[in-house]
């Protein structure tokens, strides 16, 4: 597994333990619908975490199961946590700096209207840097549809990218930039219009970042 694999895995065992902390009767369909992740991963990711005895499952009525986390997946939850907070720090910078280049050039160029693709913490920073250059954020687009609204938009399937009055898309999102951008291509955007500040790998960013 190389880094970005391990740092992704990681990150998602982090989510699943935070989501047990939260709430013991979540189903595994539960925890696939929370976190947009495919239930069969999840499943694969409940055995590897009781396993190591980070968690512990016990059955209930109806074939259901509840998950409770140990001593120990406390403390992992403790590390993950802290280890994710230094990667979002240099990720910040590293973003941050990244799309205010990208912006101020956009906005150099005359265009106006541009939609984000991929939901995370990076899209929170690419909005930031939007605002600061003035421009409008025509829509937010990403793998997973959601009803919750971000930046007061709701989160449109890449499909939904049709129904948008849009100059450019920005991929903003830490994870999946080469997937989003197929998507965006089979969706018909043109690819002069689809912009991916981390086509180096964030990751490689990161590391490189004084």
């Amino acid at each position: 597994m190389n880094n970005k694999d391990e740092q992704a895995d990681d990150y998602r065992s982090l989510l699943l333990l935070d989501e047990i902390s939260k709430n013991d009767e979540l189903t595994q369909r539960d925890l696939s619908k929370n976190l947009g992740v495919a239930l069969g991963l999840i499943n694969s990711y409940i055995k590897n975490l009781a396993s190591r005895g980070f968690i512990t499952v016990s059955a209930i009525p109806k074939k259901r199961y509840k998950y409770y986390l140990t001593p120990t997946g406390f403390a992992e939850k403790t590390r993950l946590t802290y280890q994710h907070l230094q990667n979002f720090t240099n990720l910040y910078r590293v973003a941050r700096r990244d799309f205010h280049t990208l912006f101020q050039n956009v906005r150099s160029s005359m265009i106006k209207k541009i939609v984000f693709c991929g939901v995370d913490e990076v899209t929170e920073i690419a909005f930031l840097s939007l605002k600061e250059a003035e421009l409008e954020l025509a829509g937010i687009i990403d793998k997973y549809p959601s009803k919750k609204k971000f930046f007061g938009h709701d989160v449109l399937s890449i499909e939904g990218i049709k129904d948008i009055d849009y100059d450019i898309v920005v991929i903003t999102c830490f994870q999946g930039g080469g997937q989003l951008r197929e998507g965006l291509l089979s969706a018909g955007v043109a690819g002069h219009k689809i912009y991916d500040i981390s086509v180096e790998g964030w990751l490689k960013k990161i590391e490189h970042h004084p």
